[in-house]
């Protein structure tokens, strides 16, 4: 059975990590496009500014069209722009309009009061900078985040796109509370547009923006969609193969309808891969966006019934398509939350008590969310989190240490039962495996087992126990943004990446050798080997898995070996259980009126066996004997 157990917890190990490398979300490959992405002039401060829209149709990218929720804005020089009415309330020329605090430096284009940059000045991308979330590979004539479409008039939404807006402010320096920035334009058809952001400085929400937009024409308020352009930036696909790299998809939280069906209160998730040319869900929807492994841009409708249509988008320059939605708002309606920063669990609950559902923890959260929480306060002693992985791992093996010790004990009795358990298996061993006598051999060791008070399966207790922690760190540090970039100590820079020396895999492969030749030996020789090649294994997997389960793995295995020398000690060495050979019990049962062919019987039942009695040869008889005689 311990055999079948150790197989089973090792191949459940090693489909896992498989799955993560293998299954798990990939870059899907577009045909190449052959149009020439346009290249976009860098403003000062790095800045990435749309290009200008230029007077030959051909020369910008094709716009993206999303299926059923109406064209984009059309490139400049198409016959929307020469049919534009005279504008009223407007910008004189294409500008940015900058607006900065401590946490974010995002730049809106006055042309369509669009998002074109929304920099995290607390987070660093792969070359040093600032993590961009406004994708830099989005072309003009492309959706960018905030922009407004009309569903039933197409040349409205291009209208609009076009349009230089006004903007209240040239510049924010969110000093205060809060600051708002109001874009409005109106032209000589009776067309007004007005978008408002708020934006919020405090230390719990610095990433939630509030947002409201209203259109009226000569018709009055028409109905609206707010599009986010194609997903987010930000996500790095470099560094541990093992830590899955979630690529940007679709996630809503709500009581849906999909595909017609009404679903409970549920977390939604999908990649572009496995969406639809369209998908629809409509219903009471608490949040709807796009995320990627390490942040999120969602709206909040709170609950509100409203509808959200994904689609996928493909960009120019990338290898895998991105997500883009347009959720229906009420013209002129309440301000709609919107969050876009990390999935810091801290920051999401002050958003919104539900928007924690979007970190993806999986199967294991049960667990991860415990762990998370755990280290999170471990960290708010240490300062870092390479020394908080330690310090829990010290935490769980004190919690399960009890039973590691009940673990011990039972493989030291096993190895002291192992003179008497190879002498019954001797004594069946002509027989073959289809006989029943068979099953009387299962049942002698079984009642040894008892009799002695030995488990053979409590060697592994200990592994099993700790195998869901195992995965659930994997997990927690392939998922949690604060091990993203975190440092431990000298080469380690990033727990969330392998180690780039492989020093700490080779030193954990080290130290499960050397537990292993402290632990009391088992008496399968299969067992034996898949025990001797774990190590060699778990080293190779390991060379690519995030650092900080290999110091959470390496941590677990030192103190495992403490105390197994600790035990060790405090047992004193086995003493294994002494058993006859079998001409020694031939001839104590020849002696004890047996025979050659009578059944084999262990040294327990020879003992409980009274040894019959010899005849007597007593006075008695003698006296018989002379009494003939005579």
């Amino acid at each position: 059975m311990e055999r079948r157990v150790l197989v089973a917890v090792f191949l459940s190990f090693l489909v896992l990590v498989l799955y993560q490398r293998w299954v798990g979300p990939q870059p899907t490959l577009d045909e190449p496009v052959a149009v020439e992405p346009a290249v976009l002039p860098s403003a000062p401060n790095g800045v990435t500014e749309p290009a200008p829209v230029v007077d030959t149709p051909t020369a910008a990218p094709a716009p993206t069209v999303l299926p059923g929720a109406g064209e984009v804005a059309s490139p400049a020089g198409s016959d929307v722009e020469a049919a534009s009415f005279e504008p009223v309330v407007s910008d004189s020329e294409p500008r940015d309009i900058i607006v900065e605090s401590e946490f974010v430096r995002a730049v809106f284009a006055n042309r369509g009061a669009e998002l074109v940059s929304w920099q995290l000045k607390q987070f660093e991308d792969d070359i040093g900078g600032s993590v961009e979330l406004v994708p830099p590979e989005v072309a003009p004539g492309q959706a960018w985040p905030f922009s407004l479409v009309v569903p039933e008039d197409p040349e409205l939404t291009a209208r609009l796109d076009n349009a230089l807006f006004r903007p209240s402010s040239e510049r924010l320096q969110l000093t205060a509370d809060q600051a708002t920035l109001v874009f409005e334009f109106e032209d000589s058809s009776g067309l007004r547009a007005r978008k408002e952001f708020t934006f919020h400085a405090s230390l719990d929400q610095p990433y939630v923006v509030g947002f409201t937009a209203s259109v009226t024409t000569a018709a009055g308020a028409q109905p609206l969609t707010i599009r986010w352009g194609p997903a987010l930036g930000g996500v790095r696909l470099g560094g541990s193969r093992m830590a899955m790299r979630q690529l940007p998809g679709a996630v809503l939280y709500g009581r849906a309808f999909e595909d017609g069906l009404l679903q409970e209160d549920d977390i939604y998730r999908a990649q572009p891969a496995n969406l639809l040319e369209r998908q629809t869900y409509e219903g009471q929807l608490e949040f709807v966006g796009v995320d990627n492994h390490y942040f999120l841009a969602a709206v909040l409708p709170g609950m509100r019934e409203t509808r959200v249509d994904y689609s996928p988008v493909s960009v120019v320059g990338l290898d895998h398509d991105l997500v883009a939605f347009d959720l229906t708002v009420e013209p002129g309606g309440d301000e709609l939350p919107v969050f876009i920063g990390p999935k810091d669990f801290d920051l999401l609950r002050a958003a919104h008590p539900d928007l924690v559902r979007a970190i993806d923890f999986g199967f294991l959260s049960i667990i991860v969310v415990p762990l998370h929480q755990t280290l999170r306060w471990i960290y708010g002693f240490v300062g870092n989190y390479g020394w908080s992985i330690i310090l829990l791992t010290v935490l769980i093996n004190v919690l399960i240490f009890p039973l590691r010790h009940k673990s011990v004990v039972s493989m030291r009795k096993m190895q002291e039962l192992q003179p008497e358990m190879k002498a019954i298996q001797a004594r069946y061993a002509n027989l073959k495996a289809t006989d029943p006598a068979k099953q009387k051999m299962n049942q002698e060791v079984m009642e040894l087992y008892r009799k002695h008070g030995a488990n053979p399966a409590s060697g592994c207790l200990p592994m099993l126990a700790t195998m869901p922690i195992l995965f659930a760190f994997f997990r927690l540090l392939s998922a949690a943004i604060e091990l993203r970039g975190a440092p431990f100590i000298f080469w380690i820079t990033d727990l969330s990446l392998s180690d780039p020396l492989y020093v700490t895999p080779i030193i954990m492969g080290a130290s499960m050798v050397f537990q292993q030749r402290l632990q009391p030996s088992g008496a399968d020789p299969t067992q034996q080997k898949i025990m001797m090649l774990m190590p060699v294994v778990f080293t190779f997997m390991f060379l690519a898995a995030p650092s900080g389960l290999v110091i959470y793995w390496l941590t677990s295995n030192t103190i495992g070996i403490g105390q197994q020398l600790l035990t060790n000690r405090i047992a004193g060495p086995p003493r294994p259980h002494s058993v006859r050979s079998p001409a020694e019990r031939l001839v104590k049962k020849i002696a004890e009126g047996g025979t050659e062919d009578s059944e084999p019987a262990g040294d327990g039942d020879a003992a409980k066996t009274p040894p019959k009695k010899k005849p007597r040869h007593g006075k008695g008889s003698r006296r018989g004997r002379s009494k003939g005689s005579q």
